[in-house]
């Protein structure tokens, strides 16, 4: 009952947010939103563990979105560079390999990590198996056993 609460006041903060006006019909217009997506998502079953993870909100947002935000930064300047300097070398490399999360959630929220990062792509994810496209071999050798990998598994907390 409380992530299903947790939800439609994260619903309702989302519309506050992109609103910007405080006008009474907008503020009740919201709610009325906000309660009728809650509803659609409950019908659908998916205000769960897994569609709204609020357990991993805390420490997400403290450890991990910082970190990723420097890695993410990190990468724009290396793929920019490579874009501006054409003596840098740019080798495309397909690479395979295992990660080490174990649920769902956790192998999600790793692909996105990767797709974000500037010059690397989840092509394909499965169970035990990631392909990643990555912009040079550096990029690329430094996905397996990695510290993002690493963060991911240990976000998800290690089911």
């Amino acid at each position: 009952m409380s992530r299903s609460l947790l939800f439609l006041a994260a619903l309702y903060v989302f519309w506050l947010l992109l609103s910007g006006m405080f006008t009474p019909f907008l503020l009740a217009s919201g709610v009325g939103c906000a309660l009728f997506i809650y509803l659609l998502a409950r019908r659908m079953n998916i205000v769960d563990a897994e569609g709204f993870p609020i357990q991993l909100a805390w420490r997400a947002f403290f450890s991990y979105w910082p970190w990723l935000g420097g890695e993410i930064l990190k990468s724009a300047w290396d793929v920019s560079r490579r874009i501006l300097d054409p003596r840098l070398p740019i080798s495309p490399t397909l690479v395979e390999f295992t990660p080490t999360q174990r649920t769902d959630l956790g192998l999600v929220i790793h692909a996105n990590s990767i797709t974000l990062t500037p010059g690397t792509i989840s092509v394909e994810v499965a169970p035990g198996r990631f392909l990643v496209h990555a912009l040079t071999r550096e990029a690329a050798a430094g996905l397996a056993g990695s510290e993002m990998d690493r963060r991911c598994t240990e976000l998800e907390g290690k089911a």
